[in-house]
């Protein structure tokens, strides 16, 4: 299996980053496809095929580590794409989620 689970939707709070600057402030890492829940359950063949995907967008995929679970937000094209050249890591930005207080870009919960 590529994916630790196939999900549909977002089941983590907004953490209100939108813009590509916003998602620029959090470092990129490796993750291991098979750790990853995805929160779409379809893909754009378009965007899988095409050679420019990433052109107006963040070259990294966009990962949101919420109650020990890391979600794929934004990014499912790249995710297939490593699959399918049989690489297991992709190079994502991991914002970490805490419930128990605030959190801040760096993934550490602040009191």
């Amino acid at each position: 299996m590529i994916f630790k689970a196939v999900g549909e939707g977002r089941p983590y709070p907004d953490h209100g980053l939108v813009t590509p600057k916003q998602w620029a402030e959090v470092a990129p890492r490796q993750v291991r496809l098979d750790e990853l829940v995805t929160t779409k359950g379809t893909l754009n063949l378009d965007n899988l095929l095409s050679e420019d995907s990433t052109f107006y967008g963040d070259l990294f995929a966009h990962v949101v580590q919420w109650r020990g679970v890391m979600y794929l937000e934004d990014g499912l094209h790249r995710a297939v794409r490593a699959a399918l050249h049989q690489r297991p890591i992709l190079h994502a930005r991991v914002l970490v989620i805490e419930t128990a207080g605030r959190e801040d870009r760096t993934g550490e919960t602040t009191e």
